[in-house]
């Protein structure tokens, strides 16, 4: 069945299944499901929807921008709509303190990372009260975008007192695996996450439509001493992940 057969209103299309833009959407997502919309193909132009279908323009765009908010379509500047690939989702323990790099390596992916920021900085007020740094004291700060399987997953902003992680630069894969090696990785954390709508700038680093659902995720890092040795900020795209954790009744 080509596109224009599967938008016509006799097919799907009543006065008692709610609103038109509603009932459009569903189409819409049924042949996405169905692979009658396959991914990266692109939509029919909104007035060629509007003809097919026999709904006013704002009804089909509406509808069409109902499903960029939720992910399943993209729109790019000039080219039009499109059907996006479908990420697959990554189960991530909240059990286990470990690495992205760690994570993705136990299931098969390689990673690379994007630098956005790598080096010695002045700390925010929010780093000097989290870490526990002294007045003029520096702060190594390594800011990437994560991608695994080459695509883009998450945005990942670590920040770590001088004594830990003297020379950020050492850093080119997993940070985890530099502070193993000097005796300083952490041995618990505490996580605080967060749903939220990705910004412009943030969605398109990761390669989605702004305003998509992503996770936010402050990580507050422990030595065995107690000691706080990292606080680590990162945004993940919430199309490709799902974290998990286990409970166990109390005594």
């Amino acid at each position: 069945m080509n596109v224009s057969d599967f938008l016509r209103p006799k097919e799907w299309l009543s006065p008692s299944a709610g609103p038109r833009y509603v009932q459009l959407r569903r189409r819409l997502e049924e042949g996405i499901e169905t692979g009658i919309l396959a991914p990266n193909s692109s939509l029919p132009p909104e007035r060629e929807i509007a003809e097919i279908t026999d709904l006013s323009r704002v009804t089909v765009r509406k509808a069409i921008h109902e499903l960029v908010k939720k992910g399943s379509i993209e729109q790019r500047q000039g080219s039009g709509s499109f059907v996006r690939e479908q990420v697959t989702r990554v189960e991530q323990s909240l059990s286990h303190l470990t690495s992205f790099t760690e994570d993705m390596r136990r299931r098969g992916l390689d990673t690379t990372s994007k630098w956005l920021e790598r080096g010695v900085f002045i700390p925010s007020p929010e780093e000097v009260l989290a870490l526990g740094l002294a007045a003029g004291e520096s702060v190594a700060r390594i800011y990437r975008l994560r991608e695994a399987g080459g695509r883009p997953m998450a945005l990942e902003c670590a920040a770590l007192p001088l004594d830990i992680l003297p020379n950020p630069i050492e850093v080119t894969t997993s940070l985890y695996d530099i502070l193993e090696r000097t005796g300083n990785r952490p041995i618990r954390a505490i996580q605080k996450i967060s749903a939220i709508n990705l910004e412009a700038a943030e969605a398109e680093l990761l390669g989605v439509a702004e305003g998509t659902a992503g996770l936010s995720i402050q990580r507050t890092s422990y030595l065995e001493s107690g000691r706080v040795a990292e606080l680590t900020r990162s945004i993940y795209r919430g199309d490709a992940y799902d974290f998990v954790a286990e409970l166990r009744l109390s005594n």
